[in-house]
């Protein structure tokens, strides 16, 4: 391997280890000091409860794990949302896993809790997975209620997605194993069958504090609304626990007897690691993001036994569009090719940008994957479409609406990571998130933006002067750089992948070396229910 490979890998290897880092840091929760209380009462933490539920040994993919990083600080933090969501095997069942961390605000739903926990349920009703909810939670953060209570995609719309999901027979096992109170007492009560541990798990809609100033009964959380009272008397819940591993064992024999459904089918044979060796991922991503490289590099370390089939190789060469397989799934792969390349007409064409003959040839290819019904996997490295008289003349806006409407459309599941850059209306067309990908996952060397920083912070930094001039201020050379600076380091936060995983735009943080594994889970997820039939709707051709 020649310096400049070292080089990237060296890169490469210290933003992983940062990520490591800081996911050790949110493994904790609140903190060790909460985590010794738990343990006290006789509590397993979330974690601790997915790890012991899970079939040991077996591979799970850990969505939003960043939610909520470096938000809320005011209110002390909300590491990882408050709550932790798996997708993981359970009694050889693939299975999503919801766990409230009650190390965290006592579990209290933060606006980014709701969405985590949204997020998880649309998984659960795209892939028809069983879902398991580990119930421990005080409910809503009380200060931010106007921010997770009353609108369509706040707290409410999660009974909403229970009664849904129980329509279309996707199983739902709820264990609560420790607070639930007021509208969250819907929840486990919403899906088919209830748990509850005993003398730890509650159940009211009003503890007794709130009964007590209500209407003047005196009456203790447990009479009032724990594992004795809704096991015998109310006949809320179905079973009950002795305590957390006992719960635990008992979803274990309730997942054991779930059947199967109908699957889609999809193609899938004996896998086969890649040829080329997986581990140089790390160093092709070049250290400086504007630099070329071979996506076919990237590819052929990503696939089986190395081979891709391209479709029209010779034609729109900034986007790769190829079939392969990964750990054994046929799949169709749309990628923005990084190199500079020649077009038919011998115009050089820039790595990363959308020509309209690419966005032709992406819309084409991915309406071809839905008609042999072979899920999309979109490798993004795309600073956009290209602009200018050459290319409004030639009709780029129509071929980039070709291409967005071909993956809005498609019906076959498809999977985004984010390799580099994503920005403006390339995001879009390579299924950035707003387009319904079933996972979608960011290498630490990815920016997701409108457009790039440098770029960005010369716009800003124009209408910046012209405010300033209007209100008839001045601004000297090094104001003027100061400011650049300071708009710079402000946007280039915002387009980082943590910035972006925060907000769950993208499910997670991965390791490249990963990018194999989340494919393959995700395709067998998507595998449980069949796939509607494509219609591209009107395509200008």
């Amino acid at each position: 391997m020649n310096l400049e490979f070292n080089r990237n890998e060296d890169v490469m290897k210290q933003q992983i280890s940062k990520m490591e880092k800081r996911l050790e840091q949110i493994h904790l929760g609140g903190g060790q000091k909460r985590i010794d209380k738990e343990h006290a009462k006789g509590k397993m933490t979330a974690r601790e409860r997915v790890a012991a539920l899970i079939d040991p040994g077996t591979d799970t993919i850990e969505i939003g794990a960043f939610a909520g990083y470096e938000m809320y600080e005011e209110q002390g933090g909300c590491p990882a949302g408050g709550v932790v969501v798996v997708i993981g095997y359970v009694s050889k069942k693939q299975c999503i896993i919801v766990a409230n961390d009650a190390t965290v605000k006592a579990g209290a739903w933060f606006p980014i809790t709701g969405k985590k926990n949204l997020r998880a349920q649309e998984i659960a009703m795209e892939n028809r997975l069983p879902i398991i909810y580990l119930v421990d939670s005080a409910g809503v953060f009380l200060p931010m209620q106007d921010e997770i209570f009353p609108d369509k995609e706040h707290f409410g719309r999660i009974f909403r997605n229970n009664a849904k999901m129980s329509s279309m027979g996707i199983p739902q096992i709820s264990a609560v194993m420790g607070s639930c109170v007021a509208g969250g007492a819907y929840l486990p009560i919403m899906s088919d069958e209830a748990l509850i541990v005993n003398e730890t798990g509650t159940i009211f809609l009003a503890g007794s504090y709130l009964v007590k100033a209500a209407i003047g009964e005196n009456i203790d959380n447990e009479t009032l609304g724990g594992a004795t009272t809704h096991c015998e008397i109310s006949g809320v819940t179905d079973y009950k626990a002795e305590n957390d591993a006992d719960a635990l064992k008992t979803i274990r024999d309730l997942v054991d007897k779930i059947g199967s459904f109908d699957k889609a089918g999809f193609n899938r044979e004996e896998p086969k690691a890649p040829k080329e060796n997986e581990k140089e991922l790390l160093g092709i991503l070049p250290e400086l993001r504007t630099k070329e490289y071979d996506m076919r590099d990237l590819i052929s370390r990503l696939v089986d036994d190395s081979k891709f089939t391209e479709y029209k190789k010779e034609y729109g060469k900034t986007i790769i569009t190829a079939y392969a397989r990964i750990d054994g799934w046929a799949v169709g792969i749309v990628a923005n090719q990084r190199k500079i390349v020649k077009s038919a007409k011998g115009e050089m064409q820039f790595g990363g940008v959308i020509y309209s003959d690419s966005a032709d040839k992406a819309a084409r290819f991915v309406m071809n994957c839905n008609q042999k019904k072979i899920p999309l996997v979109f490798l993004h490295d795309v600073t956009g479409f290209m602009v200018g008289s050459r290319s409004e003349h030639g009709g780029i806006i129509k071929d980039g609406a070709k291409m967005v409407n071909a993956v809005s459309n498609s019906t076959v599941p498809k999977f985004s990571i984010v390799v580099g850059n994503s920005y403006g209306a390339g995001n879009y067309a390579m299924c950035g998130k707003a387009y319904d990908p079933r996972l979608i996952a960011a290498w630490p060397t990815a920016n997701i933006a409108v457009m790039g920083g440098a770029q960005a912070a010369k716009v800003l930094l124009q209408i910046q002067k012209s405010t300033l001039k209007a209100q008839g201020e001045q601004i000297t050379p090094e104001d003027e750089k100061a400011l650049l600076e300071k708009i710079t380091q402000r946007y280039n936060d915002q387009t980082s992948p943590y910035y972006a995983a925060a907000r769950l735009w993208v499910d997670a943080i991965i390791n490249p070396l990963d990018t194999r594994k989340w494919i393959s889970m995700g395709i067998e997820a998507a595998d449980h229910c069949e796939v509607e039939k494509f219609n591209a709707g009107v395509i200008q051709t």
